[in-house]
Formats: C-alpha cells, structure tokens, sequence
C-alpha cells in the first residue's frame, strides 16, 4: 500500500479514487534521513483527493476531478512559515529560550514562544530570562527531571529520546496502539441537505467554528476556507497569540476573540448555526464549556466535531500541552535527524502541517459521509500519532515508495543507547530557500524571482463556471483571489490542469513558483499559495488574514 493510499484507507476513502492522484516527484524537497517528503506528499493528497470527491459531490459531477500533488507545491507549503514576509520583514519563528538546551545527561527542549510558557519554564528552574542562566539551571539537572519539573509549573520541556525509548514509553505505546485517524459516529442524526456548490468551492455554505492556534488546527482550517468554507476563529480574549503566525494561517478566516463563560449566550448563537467545530486544544480541557463531543451533539445534532492534540487524547500524558518541536524530541525523530554534536530536527515542522492536512481530510470525508447517511460526526488526530507513521510507516522513495529504504529503516544505529547523551548518528539535512516580489495593494501575484512561474490548480479545459483559473503566459488576473500568474504555463497543462512550478527537471529549486502577494489590513504579504490541488479547484484565498481578534463574533 503507498502512503497516500494508507491515509486515504485511514480517513475511509474509496480505494477506487485513488487512481485520480498523480505526483510530481521533486528530489532535494523536504530532504531529511526520515521520509518528510513522503509524509508531507502523502497528507496533502489525501486531503486534495478528498476535496476533489467532496467537489463531485456537491457540483453534481459523474467523476471526482482529477488531483495533482506536486512535492514543489508541497515543500513551499510546509515551510510556510518561513516564507511569509509581512511589508518585507522576516518574522520570528522561535523566541530565544525555545530550543535544545544540555542537561547533566543528555538533552531537553523547551518551548516558549508564548509570554506564559516562558515565566513558567522560568519559574521552574528559579531563573531570570538570561539564556546563559537557563543553560547553567538545566546543565545541573537530568533531561528527566527537567522534563517533569517543568511540566509541574505548567510549563513545556521534553526530554529527549531515541525511537526505541519511546516506543518503549508507556505513551508511546499508547499512541502506537491507535489509529492514524481517529473516526466515530455519535448519534443518528439525520443527514444534511446541502445546496449545490461550483466545484472551486466544495466546502460553500459551510459554516466552521475553528478553535484552535499554532500551526497544525490553523492549516486545516485555512485549507476548509480555501475551499470556501465561512470559517471564524475565535480566540479567548485573555490568552496571548503570535501575531506573524495568525497571519500566516489567517487566510480566508475572520478571527474573533470571546470569552466563552462571560459570552456564553453568543457562543451558543454562533453554535447553533455552524457545521463544523475544529478544537486545538489540550484533550478535555473544553469540556467544561460544554465542548466535549457528546455535548456538542446534543445541542447541534448533524455536526463535525474535529479535535487536534498533541499526545493523544490517551495514556498518561493526554493532559499535557505539546507542539511540534516537542514532539519531534520526544519521539526520537530529533535523535534521528540530529548529529554527533547535537539534535536536529525534519527540515519543516511536518508534524503540524501534515497533521493539518489531515484534519481538514478528515473533515471533508465526514461531511461526505455524513450527507449519505447521517450521523453527528468525530474526527480526532495526534501530532504523536503523525510521528509514529512518520518513523515507522512511511516508505522512503517516489509516489509508489520506491527507492532504498535502507537509512530511513537503520536510522537508530548509530544513536547511544539511553539517548539523552548527546551522541546520535553522523550527517545533517539539507534546506531550501526563497524569493518575493510586488504589486498594486489588493491584488496578489507570483513573484518573477529566480525563474519562479506558475500557480496553484487550474481547470484542464474552459475556466469552471465562467472563472479564469490561472494565468496565462501574458500574466491574467483571476477573480478568485485576484491571484495574477506573472509568467505562467498556459491553463491547459497537459498534467491534470494542475500549475506546475519551474525549474529543471524533476529538482526542487526552492518556493518561488508557489509564492504570491497581496495587501492586506496586516500590510503587503508574500506567502505560499495552497498545494492542495484538483481540476477546476481554487488558486487562492477569497480574502488575506486581517489582525487577529479584530472581526466580530458572529457569522457572516
């Protein structure tokens, strides 16, 4: 079975579909010793073929468009994060005391991006914000022992640990034991009748609550919005957000701050009319708002309910808060990546967006089940859950797995035995870059830089529904998005009418055929466009990410 087929059979998929996925191998993309590209190829096609199926539904086709994953795309796409530029500047994607630090016995990682986790990674260790002083506090102490007093005042820090020891851990067992995708049918409810939709827009009329933050709940309700969804993020007003991320995952949502206890008779109002709510938080910790599945249920019958975790909602650390970077050392995957001198990490924070990819999938399919027979609908994911199929499922290699799996499958060799020493097996990963350009503020276009052309998806034929899809080798503006292509292919590719990026060959050259700009209430933005891709799909956001908590907390 290939990856994308085991995650479309984990998401209870047609296997029948998957015949109308085809890849564009790019070597050098997401180049690490684990298969991140696969893992990342694998997630977002099956989210695109599950957009593609929700299309045909909706628009009434007699065939599921045709979808195209294109590891150029792809790669751009889960470096995002690294590619945005907000009026030329650089965000940040990492405050100075989120990393690895030694310990008296090996390595722990911290995460303090957020002002609370970093007076709580303080408080632990009885220091100041001087970095050399955190380094000195934890040098004194055991991986573990930072692990677990950190944790203790509500703060993060993950020892880290080889793939042996955590398939060991009692966690690690536990989140071995489940599947990738978690799927469940609460009630009977009866099924929704839903207007048709133009095949750009198979998630139209469509209504998301998205409660979540970071990265990996915010990609996946970016990508329903691309789809056409009205997604409102809603955010408690006391609890701090970055604010580079909001406008990297802003795209096409409204956000909204509310206090769910003080405001509880508009969340009920905002409850009432949605179809789909999407929680990022720590398993149970909504629940006394009356956000558990079974409650939400009740009061909404016929919703999707899609939960995101780190750790799972199970074992002994179900409680405990997460993000990638943690996750990445806990489960061994730092070890693996990392050299003789230090850990490393996979060349994007894959975790995130693979599992981003696949929560929104997750959605899309529940609908389309749920259309056919009914039911309140419950999705759940684990960026643990991502890992363990990233370490030991996922096959190395082209679209069908090919390729020698030999490093991928010895990766541990080399690691010491305890792992938490410093010592791990020899080499690095390597990176790719990026490139920008400008243009009149409201539209959006993609940057000319280093030989970049080409955007997004188009349809292989006449412009669906009377929309231009892409540009063509003059450069045209696109009504959705006001995407212009400046040097595109021409829209009537001979490769499943899905924009390829440049470059020679099948060699990943960097982001540039997938980056774009456009004015926003933010400022001027570059970003990745959406590697989520089928005939006659959309190329781009209705609308760019405004300042986070500045909408009003109501449907539009």
């Amino acid at each position: 079975m290939t990856d994308i087929a085991f995650a479309w059979s984990a998401l209870g998929g047609d296997p029948a579909l998957l015949g109308q996925v085809t890849t564009t191998v790019r070597e050098g993309a997401l180049q690490g010793r684990l298969p991140a590209r696969e893992l990342a190829r694998a997630c977002v096609g099956a989210c695109a073929l599950a957009a593609a199926e929700s299309a045909a539904r909706r628009a009434g086709l007699s065939r599921v468009p045709a979808v195209r994953v294109d590891d150029g795309a792809v790669a751009a796409a889960f470096t995002s994060e690294r590619h945005l530029r907000i009026d030329g500047r650089e965000p940040v994607s990492f405050a100075p005391l989120s990393r690895f630090w030694r310990t008296a016995d090996g390595w722990v990682r911290t995460h303090a991006n957020y002002p609370h986790h970093r007076e709580r990674l303080l408080a632990a260790l009885g220091v100041p914000g001087d970095p050399a002083l955190v380094a000195a506090a934890l040098a004194e102490r055991s991986a573990l022992e930072a692990e677990e007093a950190v944790y203790a005042a509500g703060g993060l820090a993950v020892a880290l640990r080889t793939p042996r020891e955590w398939a060991a851990h009692e966690q690690g067992v536990a989140v071995a034991r489940r599947p990738l995708v978690e799927r469940e049918r609460l009630d009977s409810a009866p099924a929704r009748v839903r207007a048709p939709a133009p095949v750009a827009s198979p998630a139209a009329g469509l209504r998301v609550l998205d409660l979540t933050r970071v990265i990996a709940g915010p990609v996946a309700t970016r990508t329903l919005a691309l789809l056409g969804a009205d997604v409102l993020r809603v955010d408690p007003p006391g609890l701090p957000e970055l604010p580079d991320q909001q406008a990297d995952t802003g795209f096409g949502k409204r956000s909204a701050r509310l206090d769910l206890t003080a405001d509880r008779e508009t969340f009920e109002e905002l409850l009432a009319a949605a179809d789909v709510v999407v929680t990022g938080y720590r398993p149970g910790s909504l629940d006394r708002f009356g956000l558990s599945p079974e409650a939400l249920a009740e009061r909404r019958p016929g919703l999707v309910v899609a939960q995101l975790s780190a750790w799972g909602a199970y074992g002994p650390w179900d409680g405990r808060r997460g993000f990638d970077s943690l996750v990445q050392a806990a489960t061994g995957i730092a070890a693996v990546e990392g050299s003789a001198d230090r850990p490393g990490a996979l060349p994007a924070q894959a975790l995130d967006h693979g599992t981003g990819y696949l929560l929104a999938a997750g959605v899309l399919r529940s609908l389309t089940e749920q259309s056919a027979e009914g039911g309140t609908r419950c999705v759940r994911l684990s960026l643990a859950r991502t890992a363990t199929w990233l370490t030991t499922g996922i096959r190395p290699g082209g679209p069908e797995g090919a390729g020698d799996a030999a490093e991928a499958r010895d990766t541990e060799r080399g690691c010491r035995e305890g792992g938490l020493s410093g010592t791990f097996s020899a080499g690095s990963a390597r990176r790719a870059g990026a490139a920008g350009g400008a243009t009149p503020s409201g539209e959006s276009r993609v940057p000319d830089a280093n030989g970049a052309e080409g955007v997004g998806c188009t349809d292989d034929a006449d412009a669906v529904d009377g929309r231009s899809r892409a540009g063509s080798a003059g450069g045209t503006e696109t009504p959705r998005g006001g995407t212009r292509a400046s040097g595109a292919h021409s829209a009537n590719d001979a490769d499943g009418g899905c924009r390829v990026g440049g470059g020679s060959g099948d060699v990943y050259e960097g982001p540039g055929a997938w980056l774009a700009e456009r004015g926003s209430r933010v400022g001027w933005l570059r970003y990745v466009l959406s590697p989520v891709c089928f005939v006659g799909g959309p190329v781009d956001w209705e609308r760019p990410p405004g300042p986070w908590g500045a909408d009003a907390a109501r449907w539009v």
